[in-house]
């Protein structure tokens, strides 16, 4: 069998023996006019008044959009919301772009550029969060919880609020996009940190495609009233990053009409568990680095039997990043083990912990094997993984240690589409 994996911005063939369990989401039509589709949903959005409705002229608009980690086409979204708060009277120079890097690096100008086209970016006043820099932050309130929600001051100042991005299932928050612009888009670093905590990662709640009883994001659409979301401009994509479906207006209930969508177009079921499953992280740009394939690594292992084996593919073209987080963490650690005992003890708490909390319970579960051109193997093993120069050969030697009527599955798409066991 033939196959094309997304990996970096080039893509991954393989040749792989029969018989393999191709699984994708259900096939949907990309949008023949995604600009006009956009500027539609502006005009008739879910629930709420045209936005030139609800925009005053003169008023100091913030649009949140999505940092380089995610593949929202902004420099397509954008121009029809910006066209609309032009005929409603708001001038250039009262409006700001905000970059939701949550606790992600800053973008360079290059790659600022890329993501919102150079006329945009020259265009407009654009600020970069940063969730540790205390003067960027203000007090919005505290949720249910307890959580001191900490926001960009350049959002809560303002006169109107545009949260944008797009949507799909996410491992611990059920899905992207919504609340999530705000918590952990453009919060503050202790906010984040409290909302990903342990208990809150470790909720049987928290996974792929659940949003109610999802403590993480039940909090974070708290988050995102109590910061005042004024109207939503979401959009969904198929693999190739092509623009599928719009959902704009109501902060909630056009969030909510997305996520239906998205369960319906890519989450698949399967009859049983795999003995060995291989999954990219859906190419570029998610597949960075190793931090972000954390979450094809879930995908695969929401159908991988326990005991069994994922084989993943990954560009990781920043490596983990070197010197993040991440990378500081998991060199603390030689095994899953060890780390969930400090987590559960009270030794770690930092960011990006919740990320190899992930990683740590799948590996507990399942042996990782890495393919990356951009991880030395002496790296990819510092993480508690198997490195893998080629992934037929992997897979021939799995299938020696598994027989040769192993189960095995691809995930061509990696976490656009979360299968699940019937």
């Amino acid at each position: 069998m033939k196959l094309s994996l997304p990996y970096g911005r080039t893509g991954l063939e393989l040749e792989l023996p029969d018989p393999v369990a191709v699984i994708r989401g259900a096939e949907e039509a990309a949008l023949a006019d995604p600009a006009g589709a956009i500027a539609a949903s502006l005009d008739d959005p879910i629930d709420s008044p045209p936005l030139r409705a609800l925009v005053k002229p003169g008023d100091r608009v913030v649009i949140v959009h999505s940092d380089i980690t995610r593949a929202t086409p902004n420099a397509l979204a954008l121009p029809p919301l910006l066209g609309e708060l032009a005929a409603a009277g708001v001038p250039d120079a009262h409006i700001t772009l905000l970059n939701a890097t949550g606790m992600h690096r800053a973008q360079t100008d290059g790659e600022l550029r890329a993501m919102l086209g150079n006329d945009i970016a020259s265009r407009y006043r654009t600020v970069q969060h940063d969730a540790r820099d205390a003067a960027m932050l203000v007090r919005a309130g505290k949720t249910a919880s307890g959580n001191e929600l900490f926001v960009n001051r350049a959002w809560m100042d303002a006169d109107f609020r545009i949260a944008t991005g797009f949507i799909e299932p996410h491992f611990f928050a059920g899905f992207s996009g919504g609340p999530k612009a705000v918590l952990p888009g453009i919060a503050g670093g202790s906010s984040i940190l409290y909302n990903h905590r342990p208990v809150n990662i470790d909720h049987p709640g928290a996974t792929w495609g659940v949003t109610d009883g999802n403590p993480v994001w039940e909090e974070m659409a708290e988050a995102a009233r109590m910061a005042r979301v004024d109207f939503l401009l979401n959009v969904t994509l198929d693999p190739k990053k092509r623009i599928t479906g719009v959902f704009a207006g109501h902060p909630e209930t056009a969030h909510r009409s997305g996520c239906a969508h998205v369960r319906t177009h890519a989450m698949a079921a399967v009859d049983a568990p795999f003995d060995i499953v291989i999954s990219s992280n859906s190419g570029y740009p998610l597949d960075q680095n190793l931090y972000q394939a954390v979450k094809g690594m879930s995908a695969a292992a929401q159908i991988t039997a326990y005991g069994g084996s994922i084989i993943m593919a990954a560009a990781c073209e920043e490596g983990l990043p070197a010197g993040s987080c991440y990378d500081r963490l998991i060199s603390r650690f030689s095994d899953p083990e060890s780390f969930l005992r400090a987590l559960e003890g009270g030794l770690v708490s930092e960011a990006e912990q919740w990320q190899v909390q992930v990683q740590a319970k799948i590996l507990f579960k399942n042996e990782v094997f890495l393919y990356s051109d951009g991880l030395a193997p002496a790296e990819v093993e510092r993480a508690m993984m198997r490195p893998c120069a080629d992934i037929r050969s992997t897979l021939g030697e799995l299938l020696g240690r598994y027989g040769r009527r192993a189960r095995v599955a691809v995930l061509p798409d990696g976490p656009q589409c979360i299968p699940y066991v019937k």
